[in-house]
């Protein structure tokens, strides 16, 4: 059966700040969902990470519809006026637009898409990531897709041994969407030259060279710059298949041990570990740290099996202890160095426009012994 997964996730409202969105806001979205959706959808999952509902969705009508799609922005509307309601903070926020234009690409939400013909047994995995951008997931993806030391799979099964094909987004191209393919093994140092840059060059989506077979989506966009000027993007989802032709589960989960930094946290502007979390995590330090959550299912059919939380056990209470020691140990720095993010990325504009007031301020001075004629040109 030929199946399309896609979620779509945004930030419509949440209580006490950034936090958690209500109850009543995340009913009343399932609840569109199960109205409206009857014709359109197989199956749909709702889940919350961090102050951001997330609609997982499977159908038959593949990627990119623009009935799909508008069902997810219209349940978001409809969300967005209870959160108006209940006086949420954020009430719509991540709606950037005031109508709907054919998907939500440029529109605010973040979404990915898988679509395939299912396997007589289809795993995979859905990650929800809050207070962070689509580069966090540049390093897990290329751990438990290219590195024997996480994906043992590559080493022992012929089939992972062929590679993978990465296409890896140039989020900085502000007129249309810069991307190249590059495929492991042979190009295995030219991906890592592009990803150790979290904020420019972003994984797209993954693709198994034995067969072609697509395996992982990230909802990697250049929204940050279609205004012209950074606006942000801090609740990023992802897709991956696992098992067979892709990396077994706990190889796709093995990298998030190492709560690598990322960047956003407080105000989008700073770096901070990310925080492998419980299904419908809060938000809390310093707005962080960085959350991701990780739900499992097997789909058959289009129905989704009941969701498994991947990072409710107790390997992972002591990977947040040492994430939680990360945390505190960066901030820390406050404002100093690599703690806050460059100019170039901070989603708030107060650092920058200080520093454009600043530097009309600064002056030249003349080079000690200079002649006098010298001296005065340099201090026009």
């Amino acid at each position: 059966m030929r199946t399309t997964l896609t979620v779509i996730k945004a930030d419509i409202g949440s209580i006490g700040g950034h936090i958690k969105p209500s109850g009543k806001l995340r009913q009343t979205v399932e609840q569109f969902l199960k109205e409206r959706g009857k014709t359109l959808l197989t199956d749909w999952y709702v889940s919350s990470t961090g102050d951001d509902i997330a609609l997982l969705m499977s159908h038959c009508h593949g990627r990119d519809n623009a009935d799909i799609h508008k069902l997810a922005w219209d349940a978001f509307v409809a969300g967005t006026q209870v959160a108006k309601e209940q006086g949420l903070y954020g009430a719509g926020q991540d709606l950037l637009k005031d109508a709907f234009s054919g998907n939500v690409r440029g529109l605010g939400p973040a979404s990915c898409e898988l679509e395939f013909d299912e396997r007589p047994a289809e795993p995979f995995l859905f990650f929800a990531a809050d207070k962070t951008d689509p580069g966090a997931y540049n390093l897990p993806l290329y751990l438990s897709f290219a590195d024997p030391m996480h994906c043992a799979g590559l080493l022992l099964s012929p089939r992972l041994a062929k590679g993978f094909t990465f296409t890896i987004m140039d989020v900085s191209h502000t007129h249309g969407d810069r991307v190249i393919e590059l495929n492991t093994p042979e190009e295995l140092y030219d991906i890592a030259c592009l990803l150790r840059d979290n904020q420019r060059f972003v994984i797209e989506s993954v693709r198994a060279r034995a067969g072609g077979e697509i395996a992982a989506a990230v909802s990697t966009s250049r929204l940050h710059n279609i205004a012209g000027t950074y606006t942000g993007k801090d609740d990023p989802v992802a897709l991956v298949r696992t098992q067979g032709s892709f990396p077994a589960t706990g190889e796709v989960l093995s990298p998030y041990r190492i709560g690598h930094y990322v960047a956003g946290t407080m105000r989008g502007s700073h770096n901070g570990p990310l925080m492998p979390s419980r299904l419908n995590a809060t938000i809390s330090f310093f707005d962080g740290p960085p959350v991701v959550t990780g739900a499992a299912f097997c789909v058959h059919e289009g129905r989704f099996t009941e969701a498994v939380d991947v990072f409710d056990h107790p390997f992972w209470d002591w990977v947040r202890l040492k994430v939680s020691e990360k945390a505190a140990e960066i901030r820390r720095q406050g404002f100093s160095g690599p703690a806050m993010l460059p100019y170039s990325e901070l989603e708030y504009g107060g650092v920058v426009e200080k520093m454009k007031e600043l530097d009309r301020k600064f002056v030249v001075r003349p080079e000690s012994g200079a002649p006098a004629a010298k001296r005065a040109r340099a201090s026009r």
